[in-house]
């Protein structure tokens, strides 16, 4: 069996107001020197996917630059590999894409060329580690036209930010609702789909030309909820939106200061999560340092304190300072005596000699890349 596998990668993300002026929620910075999008890629990978399309639209620069060639997927490769599928102007189409089911079809012929039978579908900024592999048997042992993956949410997620599934006791999707305000059940879907290649190519074909709404879900499949076999399979590890906000993101990347966290993303036996590799040295704490439940990552100089935080590549926190319950992105200084606590500060970022940023945890400071303060 093959599998082709399409990420979604395309938004902005506008719930994370200043972290997506100039990049893509895809592309977000997580755990120090990863991407948000190294889990999904890498999930496909390690479940033996060799062709991945990465549908890009919103400020795709550093999202490109981060995938580059695929090579550290082990993607770059004569047959199959990585595509970036982007929105193109021709003598027949001048628009951009204009929702996820518009954005498929527009790539029809990426489709239509594959060799593979089978397409899975997923998002580029949901952080979780899993290997499809037993969705694909789920699938077929069911006899299944299209399968979702979903997940009962706990009392930390927002239950109406998601849509949520009614299943009955084999799997089989009843009904669905999209961000209802009262939910039936926490049965929150993922944003995964898996799905015969030449069932999706007809649907789209059927419903995006003459259509008014082009959600691959709401618009494409939903629609034929009662006429196809939908299935859904029920994921139960560590699964997260960065796109739903600013405070997620900050909880996500808290989230993995968490050893039973860092074990179910990084170090289980599901899939290694692989992502872009610079030549930096290991990080140098000097013996003025003070270092508590946090991730200092390569390249990084520290010379102050640093307690609960998320340090990225190439960040200098000089003598005298404090950082504490923040994320700090590439290339970063904090200079001597400065206070960061509850912040968020994107790369190339100065803090100036004695200067205090104090947020709080449910009103965090937020700077935008090459600010200083």
């Amino acid at each position: 069996m093959k599998v082709l596998g399409m990420i979604f990668a395309g938004g902005r993300g506008t719930n994370l107001g200043l972290l997506t002026t100039k990049r893509a929620s895809a592309a977000l910075p997580m755990a120090g020197k990863y991407r948000a999008i190294d889990f999904t890629l890498s999930n496909m990978v390690a479940s033996g996917i060799n062709r991945i399309g990465v549908l890009t639209q919103y400020s795709p620069r550093s999202l490109i630059d981060h995938l580059g060639s695929g090579k550290e997927w082990d993607l770059d490769r004569k047959n199959g590999g990585l595509i970036l599928l982007q929105p193109y102007m021709d003598l027949n189409n001048a628009l951009w894409y204009r929702g996820t089911g518009d954005a498929v079809h527009q790539n029809m012929t990426f489709l239509r060329r594959s060799d593979e039978d089978y397409v899975l579908i997923g998002s580029g900024d949901h952080i979780y580690n899993f290997n499809y592999s037993d969705l694909f048997n789920f699938h077929f042992s069911r006899g299944a036209d299209v399968t979702f993956v979903y997940k009962k949410l706990d009392e930390s997620y927002g239950h109406n930010d998601y849509g949520i599934i009614e299943t009955a006791e084999d799997g089989r999707v009843l009904s669905f609702e999209e961000k209802p305000s009262d939910p039936k059940n926490n049965n929150a879907f993922l944003g995964i789909y898996f799905i015969n290649k030449h069932l999706l190519m007809d649907l789209l074909y059927n419903t995006i030309p003459q259509s008014e709404g082009f959600d691959i879900l709401l618009d494409v499949l939903i629609p034929n909820i009662k006429r196809l076999r939908f299935y859904a399979y029920e994921f139960d590890g560590y699964w997260r939106n960065v796109k739903k906000g600013i405070n997620e993101y900050f909880k996500i990347n808290m989230d993995l200061l968490n050893k039973d966290v860092r074990k179910s993303l990084f170090y289980s036996n599901k899939a290694m999560i692989h992502t872009k590799l610079k030549d930096l040295p290991p990080p140098k704490c000097t013996g003025t340092s003070s270092i508590k439940n946090s991730i200092i990552s390569d390249g990084c100089i520290v010379a102050g304190r640093v307690v609960n935080s998320i340090i990225s590549r190439g960040v200098q926190v000089k003598a005298g300072a404090l950082v504490e319950n923040s994320i700090l992105m590439q290339d970063t200084v904090v200079e001597e005596g400065a206070q960061v606590k509850y912040s968020i500060l994107d790369k190339e970022c100065c803090v100036r000699t004695e200067k205090r940023l104090i947020g709080r945890k449910e009103d965090l400071l937020v700077f935008e890349k090459g600010s200083v303060i």
